[in-house]
């Protein structure tokens, strides 16, 4: 078997495989959705205003379809000025959208003030039997992502920047807009696009105050799920704060070598530790923890990882959501068959795991998280590209190794 010295691979493999452009200036004037209520009456307060006016411009914020100051007629000139100098009412300065799946499922590429991307993806679910209908809204909480595990898209551009809070609530409100044209709501919000939640947790929760508030946004927080890929100081602080969040751990392999390759923030925050705190998560909460786990053919599809998975989760109120790897071009790997999926899926349910597959969704418009970012930022160099795969099965052909020997 080939080998190379650890450091050096580690370290070519966490450079951005994409360099993007640099940013450029930023907007001074906070978003107006990241503020708490108390402050915007202070604000008012300051400039003699009536307490009144806090609830209309809540209403307009929260329930309303403007995006811009001039847009909120039932307040005067002089205080919709006042606002536009010191606020924004929408932190996405420019939105492009594609369909796919008849229309069920979109994908935003939102531009923001320093021309960063980020993504946003609706997903609508209609009703079944006893089920009723559903517009879950996937959002990112970061330009780029530091974590870099390299079957995702949005690893390749590397970190840019943390969203603030505005920035993170407005991609909800962007697709609340679009859903009220069509008298429907969002029911369900997922921090699981670009970057990773938990290293930019202060906002994270901010906006996830913000939309289970009920004089806010109003969406109930069971119906919001915090994603991390196994951040545990952030772990431990949610544990703290006992929220009726969910939580979702991005695991995609249970064996500590092949997730040094496949999650690189193990190395950081070992996977034992990882899945313990998210137990003591789902004891102090009552909530039942998800464990998402990319599929990916002939890398952590096998018996062994499933046995390996199932040890480490059982005892705790957890499920397990298989998702077959979406196609990201600059990787070696593929998704697992469908085939290979269910027997995976059959030795968990087996052991006594509970296990969904989940069918990917829009593939033919980039759903995949950071694709879209990724395809504007660039086409990275053919010999880099070449350089990335060959560490990649290089790394993943060790760790498979190892974990064997164990």
């Amino acid at each position: 078997m080939t080998t190379m010295d650890s450091q050096p691979v580690r370290e070519a493999l966490a450079r951005p495989l994409i360099q993007s452009a640099p940013a450029g200036v930023r907007d001074p004037r906070p978003g107006l959705a990241g503020l708490a209520l108390n402050e915007v009456a202070a604000w008012l307060s300051s400039r003699n205003q009536p307490a009144y006016r806090a609830r209309q411009i809540a209403d307009h914020l929260w329930r309303g379809s403007a995006r811009t100051t001039g847009e909120l007629r039932t307040l005067p000139q002089d205080l919709r000025e006042a606002l536009a100098t010191d606020f924004r009412l929408d932190t996405l300065v420019d939105t492009e959208v594609r369909a796919a799946d008849q229309g069920t499922t979109e994908k935003a590429l939102h531009r923001l003030d320093d021309g960063r991307l980020v993504e946003s993806v609706l997903m609508r679910y209609p009703p079944r039997g006893w089920r009723r209908g559903r517009a879950t809204v996937c959002i990112s909480s970061q330009a780029g992502c530091a974590v870099g595990c390299p079957f995702c898209a949005t690893g390749e551009l590397g970190f840019m920047r943390d969203l603030d809070t505005a920035e993170i609530v407005d991609q909800v409100r962007f697709w609340q807009r679009r859903l009220g044209e069509d008298e429907q709501h969002v029911t369900n919000v997922v921090f699981m696009g670009m970057g990773e939640p938990l290293l930019n947790a202060d906002a994270v929760f901010a906006a996830a105050d913000a939309l289970s508030d009920p004089a806010r946004f109003g969406l109930g927080a069971r119906h919001i799920v915090i994603s991390t890929s196994g951040v545990l100081p952030g772990m431990e602080r949610l544990i703290e704060l006992r929220p009726h969040y969910t939580l979702a751990v991005s695991l995609h392999a249970a064996r500590p070598e092949l997730r040094d390759v496949l999650v690189p923030l193990n190395r950081r925050y070992p996977v034992g530790d990882v899945v313990a705190a998210a137990g003591r998560f789902a004891a102090q909460t009552g909530r039942r923890v998800t464990y998402e786990y990319v599929m990916i053919d002939g890398i952590n599809d096998t018996a062994a990882d499933a046995m390996a998975l199932a040890r480490l989760v059982r005892g705790q109120l957890a499920h397990v959501n298989l998702i077959p790897m979406n196609p990201v071009a600059h990787t070696p790997w593929q998704a697992s068959s469908r085939e290979r999926i269910d027997t995976f899926a059959g030795l968990l349910r087996g052991a006594g795991i509970g296990t969904t597959i989940r069918r990917n969704r829009g593939i033919e418009i980039g759903a995949a998280c950071g694709q879209l970012a990724a395809d504007r930022a660039g086409e990275p160099a053919p010999d880099a590209v070449a350089r990335r795969r060959q560490l990649l099965v290089i790394r993943s052909t060790e760790a498979l190794v190892a974990s064997a020997s164990r």
